[in-house]
């Protein structure tokens, strides 16, 4: 696990693994004084303070300081559920013939769990072989690069978000604006008909296609954020790459 000031909710999530796990190791940023290091410490947690270099090196660094050949990945706002559980237990009884597993993981968002739409089954690679799996990509969106095959869970993993519609829209800027530095330094170039058009398929995919209207007003209120986020990153791309146009 990597972690900034979780101090707030990282004891639910310590406590889903602690009585199962051969070792937890916590990357915690340096900065971090609301006693989050405390609190994983209580659960016998291996606690790293680190600089923040990004979620891909943070990751990596966390693999690194694993001393087991399976790693079980885990943000400080999630949670095993049982059957996930057990059936991460019949996996190790039985033969493990993949690099790594992924699972669904389904959120709870503004008062509701959220079983449709883009965030469900919100597919995450979790549990991995150590040496066969490393974090690459592009911050703050890093992927798994895995070496081998990966298997499906059919259980849930459980992410409490938290997050209020402030914390959303702050979240949102903060990687369009890494979108935009992105598309600078490769050289990607973006068009009037990204603005246009994009937006609109990811509400009418997420809302309508993939059911996100089962979802109540939290459904409707997610299409229309993720429809929103994807207009300001090419937004701020645009924006920035108008700043280099001769």
């Amino acid at each position: 696990m990597i972690s900034g000031a979780e101090a707030h909710r990282i004891a639910k999530a310590l406590a889903s693994v602690a009585d199962w796990t051969s070792e937890i190791v916590v990357v915690l940023n340096d900065d971090v004084k609301d006693g989050t290091d405390e609190i994983a410490s209580s659960f016998g947690a291996k606690v790293y303070r680190e600089p923040w270099r990004g979620f891909i090196a943070q990751k990596n660094s966390a693999f690194a300081k694993a001393g087991q050949p399976w790693i079980l990945g885990l943000d400080a706002d999630e949670v095993v559920s049982p059957g996930l559980l057990a059936e991460i237990i019949h996996l190790f009884e039985e033969t493990l013939d993949r690099s790594a597993y992924s699972c669904p993981r389904r959120s709870f968002y503004l008062g509701r769990w959220i079983r449709h739409g883009e965030w469900y089954p919100d597919r995450c690679v979790r549990l991995l072989q150590r040496n066969k799996a490393r974090w690459g990509g592009i911050d703050p969106h890093g992927r798994l690069q895995i070496d081998g095959q990966v298997g499906a869970l059919h259980e849930d993993l459980l992410h409490y978000t938290g997050e209020s519609l402030n914390q959303q829209v702050a979240k949102t800027l903060a990687y369009a604006d890494e979108f935009a530095r992105h598309c600078q330094t490769s050289g990607r170039q973006i068009h009037c008909v990204d603005l246009a058009l994009r937006p609109a398929w990811r509400f009418v995919r997420g809302y309508i296609l993939r059911g996100g209207f089962l979802d109540g007003w939290q459904g409707f209120a997610i299409a229309w954020m993720s429809a929103f986020y994807t207009f300001l990153r090419y937004a701020r791309a645009r924006e920035t790459q108008r700043k280099y146009e001769p």
